[in-house]
């Protein structure tokens, strides 16, 4: 059975392509009203026609990059303001950047976007919104994590070390919030094709293009599906983690290709 949504408001960040993306459309599609932020409004916008066509619904837009706190708390205020409430978070906002080993990564602008958006911004995040679910009396925080928060491999080490947090405050989180109105999930995937890759090889087509060869990845809309099922069960289930990989995937590293 699933829960009745409708009326509910789902707040996206990294909205504005891929898992984000992917994930507005079907949480929308589901019944939610959604707050989309991303740091391109443009696409943002175009996302929102999409709902507006598709569900009839206005979505909320406005530029948020999670790394700054002035711009997350005028996120998360301007949402409350709108809707008048907030139900679901989806911390979605994140990247990988580079492959190198530790030792020779010369550049830690690369250690810093990583650490900042996929630690700092997911907690900056989580403590603006958390108080308007409980003072509501219903919520969930949706943590987009990886595979690479619970294996790391060689040329991740930053990148699986952001991931493995994640799953560190997804677990404590959930303890924190024991007795409260707040569910708390971790969807970690494995290889899903979206800018990730393109991301991670600093905007190398043929590089990101490699890493799916002769395999068939997840799409961004096989995981806002997950997304979309924990958010929509029942008020007293708590799925605490979903990891979803390809078939052609077992692990890091492990792929069959053909």
């Amino acid at each position: 059975m699933a829960l009745k949504v409708q009326g509910q408001v789902a707040m996206i960040t990294g909205a504005s392509s891929g898992i984000g993306r992917a994930s507005a459309l079907q949480l929308a599609e589901a019944g939610f009203q959604v707050a989309l932020g991303a740091r391109s409004v443009d696409k943002l916008e175009a996302i929102a026609a999409e709902i507006k066509e598709a569900t009839g619904q206005e979505a909320f837009v406005m530029r948020l990059d999670v790394r700054h706190a002035e711009e997350v708390k005028a996120f998360v205020a301007a949402v409350k303001e709108h809707f008048g409430r907030i139900d679901l978070l989806l911390n979605n906002a994140g990247l990988a950047k580079g492959v190198l080993p530790v030792v020779e990564e010369n550049d830690t602008e690369n250690w810093d976007a990583m650490l900042d958006t996929n630690v700092r911004g997911l907690l900056l995040m989580t403590r603006e919104a958390v108080p308007h679910m409980i003072e509501g009396g219903n919520g969930h925080v949706i943590n987009l994590g990886s595979i690479a928060g619970r294996e790391a491999y060689a040329g991740g080490a930053v990148y699986c070390a952001s991931k493995f947090a994640v799953r560190a405050i997804t677990d404590a989180l959930r303890q924190e919030l024991l007795g409260k109105p707040v569910r708390v999930t971790t969807v970690d995937p494995g290889m899903v094709e979206t800018e990730f890759s393109v991301t991670r090889y600093h905007g190398d087509q043929e590089k990101a293009n490699a890493v799916y060869a002769g395999m068939t990845p997840l799409t961004a809309e096989d995981i806002a599906d997950c997304v979309t099922w924990a958010a929509t069960r029942p008020k007293h289930v708590n799925i605490d983690a979903i990891i979803v990989k390809p078939l052609d995937q077992a692990g890091a590293g492990k792929v069959a290709r053909r």
